[in-house]
């Protein structure tokens, strides 16, 4: 008996899904809503007169990222996340040791927010070179370039003779420091299927905010001791120089595209005579890496979703706020625990662990329902609805509300114990990692091959978002008070809280009309409902 023959959906699910496993969520095709000629061309030049692209040597292949063991991917999923926690770390380090920058340079209050901010600033423009770096050369190169970079530039920080210098640098630091942030999604999506991907993605989210907590937590600590100034900066440094070793010597190359390129020429050099040889290639050869196609992918593709897709313009929104308010506790917190109950730098430092425990209780928390999310995969033959990726996000606005409320009118008070705010940052980060884990898996899911291109705008805005928030905030919670402050960020976290449950209901009927969205899963219930329709026709002729 023959295998029944695979339908349209399948066809197009297998095709969506090898896309994703090639391009990690940067695909060079254009969505066939916006060009449908250019795809009819892309099919008639790859008809089968024509030689077929270098591919791996079957399903199993060992040379397939998506083969290697889980040992292996775990490792490269821990080492990805350490150098998130890395760059993150060194953009909030330096915040303890204000007051001893002021001194050193002899500045106002306000210039010494910059060097906050200025590094958030180059998480702006990075992703705009190393995204399209990535997809150029691969994921080892364009890290060894960013990682190496931004370390070498913390040596202008710590060797720094006027604040100019300093903040010129922070700023290029930052620049390079996006890197693991900006590849670090495609990396996983280069070694993990989507049925593994959630928990490697809560690893890789957690990550994001682990780095900031222990930025004033270490450099407390540092800014209270007996050594320079600049030791804050000798402490990135190190651990910079670690990760940046680490990554050269572990991390392989992961990028299918690259790989099968050198699977490519090695044939070539191989091959008996030349006739052969030419007819070798790799699909990566044929792309288009010429200058406007590059800048379309990587600089309007973007924007142009940022315009057209209701989806992307309200996670981002939301994700930017949630980053602002991470960014806005490191200016919050010392007026809350400095000035009200009288801690020492080192003290507050401590208060940041309240928030690395509910990051990490957050991670805990997606990760048990990316297992609820796995049950799906095989009856929805590996996409399910994106919409199963709203939960975390359903949980965490709402604890978001909770927890600026709770923070800012506890924390008003001298005459309330210090602990009863600072247990509010448990409830602040469980909030934060949970929204942004939801919602950053929701994108992936709904965007699939075109998700690196929502990350790279949701990036860009919410680091802008970010940059600007530490320059506002002492004022802010000065002026209103902590309480009334507090409020305002609470009563935005509400008007935002309903988003999820909102995607939940309506998020198909938009995906639907969306021109990036590849739907799978719509297509997929409607044949899943007419095998249901079949049946039923069947059982009840069996009965008649």
């Amino acid at each position: 008996m023959l295998p029944p023959h695979p339908s349209q959906v399948d066809s197009e699910a297998a095709d969506d899904e090898a896309r994703m496993e090639m391009y990690g969520g940067d695909d060079v095709r254009e969505p066939p809503q916006l060009s449908p000629n250019k795809e009819a061309k892309q099919l008639e030049v790859s008809s089968p007169a024509s030689p077929s692209p270098v591919t791996w040597d079957g399903p199993h292949d060992p040379a397939n990222p998506q083969n290697w063991s889980k040992l292996r991917k775990w490792l490269l999923t821990i080492l990805c996340a350490g150098m998130t926690i890395n760059v993150t770390f060194a953009s909030s380090a330096p915040s303890s040791a204000t007051s001893r920058i002021i001194e050193q340079f002899d500045i106002s209050d306000e210039v010494s927010y910059l060097v906050t901010s200025v590094f958030l600033l180059g998480y702006v423009f990075g992703p705009f070179i190393f995204g399209p770096g990535s997809e150029m050369f691969g994921r080892k190169p364009v890290l060894v370039v960013g990682m190496t970079s931004y370390t070498l530039f913390i040596l202008g920080q710590i060797f720094a003779p006027n604040v100019q210098t300093l903040l010129v640098t922070r700023f290029w630091s930052g620049f390079f420091a996006v890197a693991p942030l900006t590849i670090g999604g495609g990396l996983l999506a280069d070694i993990w299927s989507a049925k593994g991907r959630g928990p490697a993605t809560s690893v890789f989210a957690a990550s994001v905010f682990l780095g900031p907590v222990l930025g004033p937590l270490i450099g407390g600590y540092v800014a209270e001791s007996k050594l320079k100034w600049n030791w804050i900066f000798w402490v990135m440094f190190i651990f910079a120089g670690a990760s940046t070793l680490l990554m050269i010597v572990l991390l392989p190359e992961t990028y299918a595209p690259v790989l099968l390129l050198k699977k490519a020429k090695k044939m070539r050099k191989e091959a008996k005579t030349p006739e052969i040889a030419k007819s070798i290639y790799a699909e990566h050869e044929k792309q288009d890496f010429s200058f406007g196609p590059l800048l379309h992918r990587t600089l309007y593709r973007p924007f142009q979703m940022l315009l057209l897709e209701p989806i992307l313009v309200l996670v981002t929104i939301y994700l930017s706020i949630v980053y602002g308010v991470l960014y806005a506790l490191f200016e919050a917190l010392p007026v809350i625990f400095i000035e009200r109950h009288g801690f020492t730098l080192s003290q507050n430092g401590l208060i940041f662990i309240g928030v690395g425990i509910g990051s990490t209780l957050g991670a805990l928390t997606n990760f048990y329902f990316s297992l609820q999310y796995s049950k799906h995969v095989d009856h929805w033959k590996g996409f399910p609805p994106a919409e199963y990726r709203l939960y975390g996000a359903m949980v965490g606005g709402p604890a978001l509300v909770i927890g600026a409320f709770w923070l800012g009118w506890t924390g008003e008070y001298s005459s309330i114990h210090w602990a009863v705010p600072a247990v509010a940052t448990v409830v602040l980060g469980f909030a934060i990692s949970l929204i942004f884990m939801s919602f950053l898996s929701y994108l992936i899911d709904t965007y699939l091959m075109y998700s690196a291109s929502a990350f790279a705008a949701n990036t860009t805005i919410r680091s802008l978002v970010a940059a600007a928030f530490p320059l506002f905030t002492v004022q802010m919670y000065t002026k209103l008070g902590i309480n009334w402050a507090s409020t305002l960020v609470g009563l935005i976290g509400l008007v935002m809280a309903p988003s999820p449950f909102l995607f939940y209901k309506y998020g198909a009927w938009i995906r639907e009309r969306s021109k990036f969205a590849p739907c799978i899963d719509l297509k997929i219930a409607k044949e899943l409902e007419e095998e249901k329709k079949q049946r039923f026709e069947g059982s009840t002729k069996e009965q008649v």
